[in-house]
């Protein structure tokens, strides 16, 4: 569990929470295709759907701060900087405001781009 303690008590959330409000959050932003998730067994990247956008963020906490990074498919013909820029400014403003938690970084992995 990942949360803070204030004067009235503690709040917690799980991993699948926050990567679920990343995911969705991604999900929003402009150019996105989807999220990714590395198969395993074959190395192979593939599109997770709405359901599973969890399994394409990885969610780190250290001294009561997030470090997020997530891996994502964005749309070609798109400027990738400016997307990935997007992604980082929502998820950070969605996450922090949501949750209470802080974000002290956001990693964003292309993991292809899609026609």
């Amino acid at each position: 569990m990942i949360g803070f303690s204030n004067e009235s008590g503690y709040v917690g959330y799980s991993e699948e929470v926050i990567a679920n409000i990343v995911g969705l959050s991604t999900m929003e932003c402009y150019g996105v295709v989807g999220m990714a998730s590395k198969n395993a067994t074959d190395g192979f990247w593939e599109l997770m759907r709405a359901e599973n956008l969890s399994k394409g963020v990885k969610i780190n906490s250290k001294d009561d701060e997030l470090n997020i990074e997530l891996f994502v498919v964005v749309q070609y013909g798109t400027k990738i900087s400016v997307i990935a820029d997007n992604i980082i400014q929502k998820v950070k403003y969605n996450v922090e405001n949501y949750t209470g938690l802080k974000v002290n970084s956001v990693t964003v992995n292309v993991q292809g781009v899609r026609v």
